[in-house]
């Protein structure tokens, strides 16, 4: 049986220009090495949050995290949706990622889920390059997620994320994910999403 390795070795994307080699590799496992992720390498994800840009600087990004086998990783799962709970107790680490929806001034900062997935992107980038596979969930239901975590008024806890080693085995994943996670990777061409001096989408 294939491990996540073998995978992330043989599903490196078919780019039409050539880009950054970590960007190439990155895809979204739902199996992961069966090893925590030790304190260094979460302390240099959530260094690479740390210096994402951000409107004003204002850094409105929040994480809450919990390791596998905990009463608050158990907290996680429940919140995640029925497809999500399928899988995602493969992973060693789950993570909650919000987002502060004022400024300093108490005004709507429009910019703040931008900022998010600013950072997120760093930090899956940084993950990538410690061969650690992020997997970002919008299958969660972030009202009870609020609860049970006692998110304070004024923050919006936006997506949940799986996060492991990869190395993880395919047959930890029921038949129909296997495939999935075999699947040639796909992504819409330039010509609609990048559109130059009028928007030409079609």
């Amino acid at each position: 049986m294939k491990s996540s390795n073998q995978i992330q070795l043989e599903n490196i994307a078919e780019t039409d220009f050539e880009i950054f080699a970590l960007l190439k590799q990155r895809y979204s496992p739902r199996v992961f090495k069966n090893e925590l992720i030790n304190n260094r390498h979460l302390g240099q994800l959530f260094e690479a949050v740390r210096w994402s840009a951000s409107s004003n600087n204002l850094q409105p990004w929040r994480f809450i995290y919990a390791v596998q086998g905990t009463k608050a990783y158990q907290k996680i799962i429940d919140c995640l949706s029925d497809f999500n709970k399928t899988w995602a107790s493969n992973a060693p680490l789950l993570m909650l990622a919000a987002y502060k929806e004022t400024n300093n001034d108490g005004n709507e900062n429009f910019h703040a889920l931008h900022d998010l997935g600013l950072s997120l992107g760093n930090m899956t980038l940084q993950a990538q390059y410690l061969g650690i596979g992020m997997h970002h969930m919008a299958g969660i239901n972030w009202q009870e997620a609020h609860k049970q975590f006692k998110v304070p008024s004024g923050y919006h806890v936006a997506t949940a994320i799986a996060l492991g080693y990869y190395g993880g085995e395919l047959d930890a994943l029921p038949e129909d994910l296997q495939k999935q996670e075999l699947d040639k990777r796909r992504r819409k061409p330039q010509e609609s999403f990048a559109f130059n001096g009028m928007w030409e989408e079609k």
